[in-house]
């Protein structure tokens, strides 16, 4: 039977309704600022809009987070006709001191709309607004409390939970993986929806988690993935940026020694089959895939309309298609993807509230 893809992500354009369904609720906003707000972004329409990002330490081509967020800039720049260095841009940072540096960089640089990749760059968010606050910013996977700047969030856990279905329902040995970046609150509502997934369809499934503390350590989440795969962990969900990569070494050096080497790898925040290609196999069982580059894409069809959503929060979940699980690619059986499909049901219709910390 032929496999369907599912847990599509929101469109490149996404549509008037869709974008206030996407809207967090009243007390996901800051509206303490509101008369201040309206003045931020809301210039006449109409006109040429350039953007740009700084990504967090992870850098721009982690496949996964910054690459999505780099991705969504590129694309919102080439159908607007603009150049990159010009139009559209980005600065990486090698470490925490780089971020207000090179936010500062841009706007220098005179980008309209300047994107902070990640909850690590909050602070830096926050103190650049206040410097500047007639400038425009976005912060993804944080909230920062300023006028003139877009939260924007996601629902992680709602896309981990069908992962953990998908990974407790698959996995012959009864225990499965879990390698986060940082322990920060992004982080943990991965972790929070994969247990809650897992334990949803196999309460007695064993779960080994490891937390690197680090985006950019793909060392450590190849020594992680070592030890798991050692200790008779199949599958493991990686939430970790460059550390990820780590993972899906291991697994690769695994499968290619022993083509009948039972390792998966649960990809994050972009489709990351390519990343799991061993000759003519494949360690990627699927991806928990966040629409970042949607979300960027959003933002600045907005700002460019002159309705930049400067002091509010902005969430994505199952029900805006914000977050989902990649194609398999023929990985999972028809049933597993019946399975997901009814889950992401009740989650969708409310049956389900996923956690967004991990129950003790």
């Amino acid at each position: 039977m032929k496999k369907r893809k599912f847990g599509l992500l929101i469109s490149s354009v996404v549509a008037a309704g869709a974008i206030l369904a996407a809207c967090g609720s009243d007390d996901e906003k800051d509206t303490s600022n509101n008369d201040t707000a309206g003045d931020t972004g809301k210039e006449e329409a109409g006109g040429d809009l350039s953007i740009a990002m700084v990504t967090d330490v992870g850098g721009v081509d982690d496949k996964s987070f910054n690459q999505s967020a780099w991705e969504g800039v590129q694309k919102w720049g080439a159908d607007n006709g603009l150049e990159k260095g010009e139009g559209f841009d980005y600065l990486q940072s090698a470490s925490d001191a780089d971020y207000n540096t090179n936010l500062n960089a841009l706007l220098r640089r005179d980008f309209d709309l300047v994107f902070g990749v990640g909850f690590l760059m909050n602070d830096a968010v926050l103190e650049i607004a206040e410097q500047q606050p007639d400038k425009m910013l976005a912060i993804i996977d944080s909230q920062v409390d300023a006028p003139n700047v877009a939260s924007i969030l996601f629902k992680e856990q709602e896309g981990a939970f069908l992962a953990g279905v998908v990974a407790a329902t698959m996995s012959e040995t009864g225990k499965i993986g879990f390698v986060g970046g940082q322990s920060i609150p992004v982080i943990t509502r991965f972790h929070a929806g994969y247990v809650a997934g897992a334990k949803a369809v196999n309460p007695d499934i064993e779960i080994d988690v490891y937390y690197a503390e680090a985006f950019d350590k793909a060392e450590l989440g190849k020594t992680a993935a070592n030890r798991m795969y050692s200790s008779g962990v199949d599958i493991i969900f990686h939430a970790a940026g460059g550390t990820g990569n780590g993972v899906f070494t291991e697994a690769k050096e695994r499968k290619e020694k022993d083509p009948n080497a039972n390792v998966w790898v649960i990809g994050v925040d972009a489709d990351q089959y390519e990343e799991g290609k061993v000759g003519e196999h494949n360690v990627t069982l699927t991806s928990m895939l966040k629409g970042v580059g949607n979300a960027v894409i959003d933002i600045s069809d907005r700002a460019k309309a002159g309705e930049f959503p400067g002091g509010e929060t902005i969430t994505y979940g199952l029900a805006e298609d914000g977050v989902g699980l990649a194609d398999s690619r023929g990985a999972i059986p028809q049933e597993v993807l019946d399975v997901v499909e009814e889950y992401k049901a009740k989650i969708v219709s409310g049956d389900i509230t996923v956690p967004a910390e991990v129950e003790k």
